[in-house]
């Protein structure tokens, strides 16, 4: 017999409906993704750590669970909203169900909700922070949890994904990077280690003569969850190596190293998630589709009088894409060149990022 579970809005909103999982109450903000596959990748991506998220296409759960699509060490998200979940998943590499995956790390799922209304509903009015239950609650409290909890941007979240501890993938190799882990992806790294690049994994808030005692040729500043402006360190760690190593960012490294030049980041009203956003580069004209996954972004205006400049836009909403510095080789992007899920268009930027690693 299945169990009612209910998500309660901070907009006074509750949604009844059928819940699997782990049964527990969680609260977030709840957030979407559009893409069709990929639950298992954008569960495990830190980069949804303090997020409900729902996914927007309505069956999930069809081809099952792997680790070999992990792209962390579990799921990081606080829950998980679909409109139908198939208990009874089909692939030859699949070792779990959805519902017993969600169940293994404590995460509670609700589904028979209407995901596309509510996707509506956060496209009009923005994130919502709601509070999740597969458990007994009364109305009344699970809506005083989604109304009482702060919004993301006041929420420490990097702390909770980052490495506590330096952790060296590679050794083999001759080059090497450090990667200041803000939350990165299982993705990025094995790019690196397929160009047969060492990795130096390294807690975000790693001081500068920390990072150079490990001699790096580049430094990789992580995709991760919430506002940039809540990781100070890794902003002046940023500013301090700007003119010691080439630096590339991806989606909040992208915001991090903006902020470094002085760039102003504002929150988005339901942001980018998902793996079919257009970006267009402005030097070659070429259009990649990408996967995307950001609740913050840079104020394009704002930009006009720093030493970096704007390379790619978003051809949705014309929100900044890319930056490179103007002197140095600093150069970052808002999306996912690793992808996973997604879309494989812009894997090239590793390449990018090897090549000025052996360069300077």
């Amino acid at each position: 017999m299945q169990k009612e579970a209910k998500l309660a809005l901070e907009d006074g909103t509750i949604l009844k409906g059928e819940g699997f999982g782990y049964q527990t109450i969680k609260t977030g903000e709840v957030v979407f993704a559009t893409g069709m596959t990929g639950y298992v990748e954008s569960l495990t991506d830190p980069s949804y750590k303090g997020q409900i998220l729902m996914s927007t296409y309505p069956l999930q759960g069809n081809y099952g669970v792997s680790k070999e699509w992990f792209q962390s060490n579990g799921i990081k998200a606080e829950g998980y909203v679909v409109k139908e979940q198939n208990p009874y998943p089909s692939h030859s590499h699949s070792e779990n169900s959805l519902s017993g995956f969600l169940e293994e790390y404590k995460i509670p799922g609700i589904s028979n909700i209407d995901t596309r209304s509510l996707t509506l509903k956060i496209r009009k009015y923005g994130a919502l922070n709601g509070a999740l239950s597969t458990e007994e609650i009364d109305d009344e409290e699970l809506l005083a949890m989604a109304q009482n909890q702060p919004g993301i941007e006041y929420i420490d979240l990097v702390d909770k994904v980052s490495v506590t501890q330096p952790k060296i993938l590679g050794e083999e190799y001759k080059d090497r990077a450090v990667v200041l882990d803000c939350g990165i992806k299982n993705n990025s790294i094995n790019a690196l280690l397929r160009r047969e690049i060492g990795v130096v994994l390294l807690p975000y808030n790693t001081s500068p003569q920390e990072i150079m005692d490990y001699e790096p040729g580049a430094l990789l500043v992580s995709s991760g969850p919430g506002d940039p402006s809540r990781v100070s360190e890794t902003i002046q760690t940023v500013q301090k190596l700007s003119e010691r190593l080439p630096i590339f960012g991806i989606c909040l490294g992208q915001q991090i190293i903006s902020m470094a030049f002085g760039a102003k980041i504002y929150k988005m009203k339901f942001g980018h998630r998902g793996i079919n956003q257009p970006v267009k580069d402005l030097k070659s004209g070429k259009v990649s589709i990408t996967s995307q996954n950001h609740g913050f972004t840079i104020d394009h205006k704002a930009c006009e009088d720093l030493p970096i400049n704007v390379t790619q836009i978003n051809l949705n909403d014309g929100t900044v894409e890319g930056i490179e510095h103007q002197e140095l080789p600093i150069s970052s992007v808002q999306y996912h060149p690793e992808a996973g899920p997604g879309p494989h268009d812009t894997d090239y930027y590793f390449d990018n990022f090897v090549e000025n690693l052996k360069k300077y």
